[in-house]
């Protein structure tokens, strides 16, 4: 493999045009890039949960349960940004960045079905800096708004001398929720034949990004040029906000039965959807039966990623998954649109992809697709989809292998 050292050295990897995309002429091509090369290592991630597992029993779902008298539980989830701050920093855009902390807790708690109550932040830097924190803070205030929560409180602390230069500050939360044990989601009535639907992304949200820095660096584009085959640039398309799926989820769950809910996060499909399913089920997620933002078409592309690393690293367009019964997947379909019908549950383990062969450019295009990569999918084209999940495809694709 050629050293990433000598890059600046390399030809350019393609020349863009915007008005006409990607070259697909390279005079050099990276060899392929994965999450693992740009400093994530997401296996270590996983045995280290195994560890802690082990010695504390439960670690590993979305959120900690936490029992409150004899019907109600306390769900609790803590999470950070990771290194969207990086691109916080190098593009002045601090106002936003909170929205994404408050997601990345409320979002994971929302899955046992509880209701946001209150967050708290912790708020650290090397030199406070009053007007960045100040836009920072108001972010958590906003994403608090969107979350149906309280920010009850929270810290800064000034650690002078601890960061590096450039690192203005680093930011992580806690969301409480409560519900009652009745209502419980916990994945226990997944069957085989429930299916699966997506709820759309807003982008990355707030995983990849050691990645998808990693290939703009080695593109000959940067975050003020404008994204290939989009009208935004590519900052754009990379700082926007986390989508926070608490008014939905609690307003849907308030209407039907859903069985089990994943937040997709690092990991993707492949590594989240297995936290919810009961021992010998896993998925099979059909390719192209939803849009997929053109950000990641971009990614796959200037750093030759491959689709099983694309799918294992990014949520590819999808944020939050819902496991129901078919009956009620129709509903859902008819009534909180924009919404996909992805898959469907499986006896076996983990995650198979159908049609993965099919290039990543390709997936916008599943029945019903326009050419815009904009879902227009009728409810005859969702029964006929739901169909031909339910047999077998002509073959599976599994994750690894």
């Amino acid at each position: 493999m050629e050293s990433f050292q000598s890059i600046a050295s390399l030809p350019p990897l393609a020349r863009v045009d915007p008005a006409a995309g990607f070259s697909r002429r390279k005079e050099w091509r990276l060899p392929a890039l994965t999450y693992k090369d740009a400093g994530v290592d997401i296996d270590a991630g996983s045995e280290l949960v195994r560890r802690i597992a082990a010695k504390a029993p439960g670690i590993g779902g979305f959120g900690g349960l936490y029992s409150v008298g004899e019907d109600s539980y306390e769900v609790v989830g803590t999470d950070g940004v990771g290194t969207k701050l990086k691109l916080a920093f190098e593009m002045n855009a601090h106002d936003t960045i909170g929205i994404d902390l408050v997601a990345m807790n409320v979002n994971d708690i929302v899955t046992t079905g509880a209701r946001p109550m209150y967050f708290l932040d912790q708020f650290s830097t090397g030199h406070l800096d009053t007007e960045i924190a100040e836009k920072a803070i108001r972010g958590i205030l906003e994403g608090c708004n969107q979350g149906g929560c309280k920010l009850s409180g929270g810290k800064v602390v000034e650690n002078a001398g601890l960061y590096p230069d450039g690192v203005l500050y680093e930011m992580s939360g806690c969301a409480v929720g409560s519900l009652n044990k009745n209502a419980l989601i916990d994945g226990s009535k997944i069957v085989s034949g429930d299916v699966l639907v997506g709820l759309p992304s807003t982008g990355l949200h707030s995983n990849g990004y050691s990645l998808a820095r990693r290939i703009l660096s080695m593109s000959n584009l940067s975050l003020k040029d404008q994204l290939p085959g989009a009208d935004v640039t590519i900052g754009e398309a990379l700082i926007v906000p986390t989508k926070i799926y608490v008014k939905q989820v609690l307003d849907i769950i308030s209407r039907v039965e859903v069985k089990g809910m994943a937040h997709i996060t690092g990991g993707g499909l492949t590594d989240n959807l297995p936290r919810i399913f009961p021992a010998g089920l896993g998925a099979k997620i059909r390719m192209g039966s939803w849009h997929v933002p053109q950000i990641f078409n971009w990614l796959k592309d200037a750093g030759n990623v491959e689709e099983e690393e694309m799918l294992r690293t990014f949520n590819m367009g999808i944020g939050m998954v819902l496991v129901v019964e078919p009956r009620v997947a129709d509903k859902i379909l008819e009534e909180y649109a924009p919404s996909y019908l992805i898959g469907t549950v499986i006896q076996g383990k983990g995650v198979v992809y159908d049609r993965l062969s099919t290039g990543l450019s390709d997936l916008c295009k599943g029945p019903g697709v326009t050419n815009e990569g904009v879902a227009t999918l009728d409810a005859d084209s969702q029964q006929e989809l739901l169909q031909r999940l339910a047999g077998q495809p002509p073959r599976l694709y599994p994750i690894g292998k």
